[in-house]
């Protein structure tokens, strides 16, 4: 069997002076090195942290209730002088003037506003109910003074089935507002001159702005009778 051949040293160099140096040792090999990362790749970051829990939102602030005032100025003053016990309550409440007055003086009383204390625009007409009070609805006036550039607030009270007297000769604007009122309501206006529906059809059943009032069951009663098909409410 041949020997095998022994690893081959590297010869010792000599210098300038001669003398002789060992060489220089050789750089290992590019196998023995570890693989550098392949170009373009990054070190992978460092794992975020989880969010802090989101801390409960702080409950909106209460407002204060705002409460009627007395009012008592010099207009309050005027209408007790001539109206007596029928002006029943003077408040101001977010600075709107309101005058609660006897329902069968309310005709009298917004005609003497219009002309001797120059509110002279009826701007709405309309109602509230309050279906657990005794005289349910609260009939409103809201009246407006181009002269004075103010504004006044009549109010009544009616229980249901209860008469109202008829502002329609005071304002012309009464005339369909007044119908709009006992089309949603029931409310009925004494001396009206034409008091009958104005958006809803003569033959529907009940007043739909009354808070007692099913209007999805009305709805669907009337579609079903009238036009043959379901409402589809």
């Amino acid at each position: 069997m041949a020997d095998e051949p022994s690893e081959k040293k590297p010869e010792p160099q000599p210098d300038q002076q001669g003398e002789s140096k060992p060489a220089a040792p050789q750089p290992e090999s590019a196998a023995a090195k570890p693989p550098a990362p392949p170009a373009g790749d990054k070190p992978a970051a460092p794992a975020a942290k989880p969010a802090a829990p989101a801390k409960p939102a702080a409950p909106p602030p209460k407002k204060e209730e705002v409460k009627p005032l007395p009012l008592d100025n010099e207009l309050v003053q005027r209408l007790r002088k001539k109206f007596g016990e029928a002006i029943i309550e003077a408040v101001t409440d977010r600075k709107q003037a309101i005058i609660i007055v006897a329902t069968a003086t309310l005709a009298e009383i917004a005609e003497h506003c219009r002309d001797a204390e120059r509110f002279n625009l009826l701007v709405d007409l309309t109602a509230v109910d309050w279906p657990r009070r005794e005289k349910r609805f609260d009939i409103i006036l809201n009246l407006y003074s181009f002269e004075k550039n103010e504004r006044l607030r009549l109010k009544a009270h009616a229980a249901e089935g209860e008469k109202v007297p008829s502002v329609a000769g005071v304002f012309s604007t009464a005339n369909w507002l007044e119908r709009e009122c006992y089309d949603m309501f029931g409310v009925a206006f004494d001396g009206h001159p034409d008091l009958r529906r104005i958006l809803l059809p003569e033959e529907w059943q009940g007043y739909p702005l009354r808070k007692d009032y099913d209007i999805l069951t009305q709805d669907t009663a009337w579609v079903k009778e009238n036009l043959g098909i379901e409402s589809g409410q």
